[in-house]
């Protein structure tokens, strides 16, 4: 015999006082699943942001969303093979922090959809259609790395005014490293500074390079490779073992000792990309949502660095710091 609808709802109301779960209950409590890769090192600062920013918008970790975190060490190999694991998995969705993770994650996978942090222009490398509608399965921030090479150059200069070689490391097969080495290099060529170029394939590769500096061979260290943020620690021992000046663009270092940093706070770019993140976990299309402008640039300065290495900083570049430690 068919039930009446009375003894259907009178069904449901004994299973709610039983505390048995509805249907509807099920569905409001899923777990969102995102997947983050990241090179490690200072850039660990835009998971916090991008947590941060997720209880803004009312979106509790571990009841509506949960983060499965791959650090790759600076290890682009290891950053594509997370991504293909977090696609056969079948996460939400990928947060892929820089633009190199940002290029293998979205060449390692199909179908998940994709928030980056890049610090190149996402368009001109070819990572999104365009800023206003990307197309396809990306959207992210872009954070204008690349655009501030040659300010951290000539900043630089300002800060040790007898600046003649400048060394920096970088991995030559990557397009975007490639980007910034030729920025580099215009901006030295134009302050006649030399730019001693290393070429290297690893983080082993990039130690050894480090530790084989000889006395006199350069006059200061700077960073053009996130590679070399993943191992500020590392360049900021060398940097004070062989008494050089390190020019990074990242806020963290600085505070660690590095000399100084111009560029983006990672934790307010993982800040701002978690209101896309929340979008497309709700059902958005990435490639409909713009890609976001990080526009506020964080000079810092380490006066107890500079202290050690005998350089007095120009009153007119701390004027201009954001932020100077003692």
């Amino acid at each position: 015999m068919k039930p009446s609808r009375r003894s259907v709802l009178m069904g449901l109301w004994v299973l709610y006082l039983s505390g048995a779960p509805l249907v509807v209950e099920a569905q409001q409590a899923r777990v969102y699943r995102v997947g983050v890769v990241l090179q490690g090192g200072p850039y660990s600062l835009a998971i916090d942001g991008l947590q941060a920013g997720l209880r803004e918008l009312g979106f509790e970790e571990g009841k509506q969303f949960v983060l499965h975190v791959q650090d790759a060490k600076g290890d682009l190999k290891l950053a594509e093979a997370a991504a293909k694991v977090f696609e056969q998995e079948n996460v939400d969705l990928i947060y892929a922090v820089t633009s190199s993770v940002a290029f293998v994650v979205k060449r390692a996978t199909k179908n998940v959809p994709i928030v980056f942090y890049a610090g190149t222009d996402p368009v001109a490398s070819g990572l999104v259609e365009s800023f206003r509608k990307p197309g396809g399965r990306l959207t992210g921030t872009h954070g204008h790395y690349a655009d501030l090479g040659a300010k951290r150059l000539e900043l630089l200069k300002e800060m040790v005014p007898k600046l003649r070689r400048v060394v920096t490391f970088y991995r030559a097969e990557n397009a975007v490293y490639q980007q910034n080495a030729r920025i580099a290099r215009d901006a030295a060529q134009r302050l006649q500074v030399e730019l001693v170029e290393r070429r290297i394939a690893s983080v082993e590769e990039l130690r050894v390079g480090l530790r084989a500096l000889r006395p006199g061979e350069a006059d200061a260290l700077l960073v053009i490779d996130s590679i070399m943020i993943t191992q500020s620690e590392l360049v900021m021992e060398t940097g004070k073992a062989k008494r050089l000046p390190t020019m990074f663009e990242d806020r963290g270092s600085v505070a660690k000792g590095g000399l100084a940093s111009y560029g983006v706070d990672y934790y307010a770019a993982g800040r701002l990309s978690a209101k896309q993140v929340q979008r497309i976990l709700l059902g958005a299309n990435p490639g409909d949502l713009p890609v976001e402008q990080v526009d506020r640039v964080h000079l810092g300065i380490n006066l107890k660095t500079a202290r050690a290495l005998g350089l007095t900083i120009p009153q007119s570049v701390l004027v201009r710091a954001d932020e100077v430690i003692e």
